[in-house]
């Protein structure tokens, strides 16, 4: 046997690679929604068989298959959002838009909840600590950067105190996100006896075909009657006494009402997706009333699974209602054809479409690729603003002054379609209202990104951005 391997090794080795490559090509074909990356992957593979293979089992495969998770999604079913105080879609401005997160959301939109807006770290995490500390049963905690420096260890200084005086405590954190600092916090949590878990972290082993996908929620829940929710990471990037004037800017939410425990469902579903436990019972799932000053919202959790591509539906509908003004703010734009389409339509009909990304990125290569693509959106009469001063992280939508949606998603490919992420659609104009003047005053600061500001840029350098923009799905 070692002989005839010996010798034939050279066949058999290209045996293996056409197989795989027809494998790989085969599946792109027959599982691609987009004609686009079907083809791409398919000529990949096909030019280099087994290496294109490999890749395509890492960055190709995108849909997470939730087998084992699937008999828990119907425990999930049972906890879906207190159906006790639904909205009707004619009470809010845009009914459309409410019939279209029932089809694109596991959740209805719930009257009586309360949006509180966090700026920054100094306010978000003071107001995250002092909940876990007034904690009396249970808190679960999901992010995708959960750092060991002073905002990590004042958040797991918390957490350990909850849990040493008998709430339950859950700590959920991506995989990838758990390697941005060193040592990981989880081992802090660890010692201090705080139940955590890493979302896809074996990205060598059996999980080694999604290893491009990551969840980039945010969600606190603490005796499942409030919670924390919108675009924060736990790092002192955000932190003034860490980072002085070079503090990071973010928006988080406080949330109270019925629409925490759907923040609850999706935590518990990645927790048992993640750990095979099921979270349920009063601890975890007590019963809301409505408040009385409360707002209709829900959540609308999107990823790679079953939920692919709902905030992005939700996004295009609310563009294809707005009447007189639209307003973003995002990190990174890097926007499908689709999306550049619905801003392009919408700025023709009339729409003031003004989309607010920074003057200076955390991530050059995706900066490269924003600006390569911005000429897209403004040639159809979008406005597009460069923010002045520290990074800003924050994820705001807002259409009219009425309608928003806050949460953990960038307007690119990878938020969009591979990581898991969560969102929030609030239909009150106060809300919507302190979103606009938000973006206002970013604007105030900021300046205008042109055709003509493009067009003047270094030839290499507009070559340089186009290039690094063919590679904006995985950035």
């Amino acid at each position: 046997m070692a002989g005839f391997l010996e010798e034939y090794w050279p066949h058999l080795a290209f045996v293996v690679s056409i197989a795989a490559g027809l494998a790989a090509a085969i599946h792109a074909a027959a599982t691609k929604d987009e004609v686009r990356a079907a083809t791409g992957w398919v000529a990949v593979v096909l030019l280099s068989p087994f290496f294109g293979a490999f890749i395509y089992l890492i960055a190709g495969i995108n849909r997470v298959r939730r087998v084992a998770v699937q008999r828990r999604r119907r425990s999930r079913n049972r906890v879906r959002g207190d159906r006790s105080h639904p909205t009707r879609p004619d009470v809010v401005a845009y009914p459309a838009l409410v019939r279209l997160g029932d089809s694109v959301s596991p959740f209805g939109l719930q009257r009586g909840n309360r949006m509180t807006p966090l700026v920054g770290g100094d306010e978000a995490y003071p107001a995250m600590i002092e909940a876990i500390r007034q904690a009396e049963k249970s808190v679960a905690l999901a992010t995708y950067i959960f750092d060991h420096d002073e905002a990590g260890l004042a958040v797991a200084q918390a957490l350990g105190e909850a849990h040493a005086r008998g709430v339950t405590v859950k700590v959920l954190i991506d995989g990838v996100g758990s390697r941005y600092s060193s040592p990981p916090i989880a081992q802090v949590l660890a010692r201090k006896g705080v139940g955590a878990a890493l979302f896809m972290s074996d990205v060598i082993g059996l999980k080694l075909p999604y290893a491009n996908l990551r969840s980039h929620r945010k969600i606190l829940v603490v005796d499942g009657r409030v919670g924390f929710t919108g675009g924060m990471n736990i790092r002192e990037h955000f932190l003034t006494s860490a980072m002085g004037e070079h503090t990071a800017r973010d928006t988080h939410f406080r949330v109270e009402g019925p629409i925490v425990e759907q923040l609850m469902a999706v935590f518990a579903e990645d927790w048992a997706f993640t750990t095979n436990e099921i979270l349920l019972g009063a601890r975890w799932y007590p019963h809301h009333d409505a408040l009385p000053d409360g707002v209709p919202a829900r959540a609308v959790p999107s990823g790679p699974d079953t939920a692919l591509a709902a905030t992005h539906a939700m996004l295009m509908g609310a563009m294809s209602v707005a009447r007189e003004r639209i307003r973003v703010a995002t990190p990174y734009f890097l926007p499908d054809q689709q999306l550049v389409a619905a801003f392009g339509i919408a700025a023709r009909r009339g729409v003031a479409v003004d989309i607010v990304i920074p003057e200076a990125n955390n991530l050059r290569l995706v900066d490269y690729a924003m600006t390569a693509q911005l000429d897209q959106v403004l040639r159809h009469g979008c406005r597009v603003w460069r923010a002045a001063g520290p990074f800003d992280h924050s994820k705001l939508f807002s259409v009219d002054g009425v309608w928003s949606c806050v949460g953990s998603s960038n307007l690119d490919p990878r938020s969009l379609r591979l990581n898991f992420e969560l969102d929030v659609e609030v239909h009150d104009p106060g809300l919507a209202s302190w979103i606009d003047r938000r973006i206002g005053e970013r604007i105030a600061a900021a300046k205008p990104e042109t055709l003509a500001t493009l067009a003047a840029r270094p030839r290499w350098q507009r070559l340089r951005n186009r290039f690094v923009w063919l590679a904006s799905p995985y950035l």
